[in-house]
């Protein structure tokens, strides 16, 4: 039975969703790193964006001192570290774009000459996620 008295303490309501109220998993490296599901604040999107481009030119530049900068061996490890560099970038977008509610398909939007990369740049980079629980899952900050 409800009180209509307004200085009764409130009262817990059963029928709110626990998964609403509960705080968002923290994903693995290789979940941050690898995967397109999920959300990732500004400062783990920013900090892995910088930690893989560091360590792919730590290996290339590992590679032209092993091989030398004309040789196909070094050109050929760039390439197949570039690969890896590509997944993580766009996992990371991805996942960037998910924290601002919006479809991973937004990562297109970087083929737009001039506006696209300035627009994902403030949108994925800049502006903070949504507040609170979206459709693609728990606030991560």
């Amino acid at each position: 039975m409800s009180s209509q008295n307004p200085y009764d303490a409130p009262q817990f309501d059963q029928t709110l969703s626990t998964a609403a109220s509960s705080p968002a998993r923290q994903l693995t490296w290789k979940e941050i790193l690898f995967s397109f599901g999920g959300r990732i604040p500004r400062r783990t999107f920013w900090g892995a964006s910088i930690l893989i481009l560091v360590a792919y030119f730590a290996i290339v530049f590992a590679l032209v001192m092993i091989f030398g900068d004309e040789s196909g061996a070094t050109s050929i490890g760039a390439l197949i570290m570039y690969v890896p560099l590509i997944w993580s970038s766009l996992a990371l977008q991805i996942k960037r774009w998910h924290d601002r509610d919006k479809s991973g398909w937004w990562v297109l939007i970087q083929l737009i000459p001039l506006i696209g990369p300035i627009w994902a740049f403030v949108e994925a980079g800049c502006l903070r996620g949504t507040v609170g629980d979206n459709q693609y899952g728990a606030d991560p900050t």
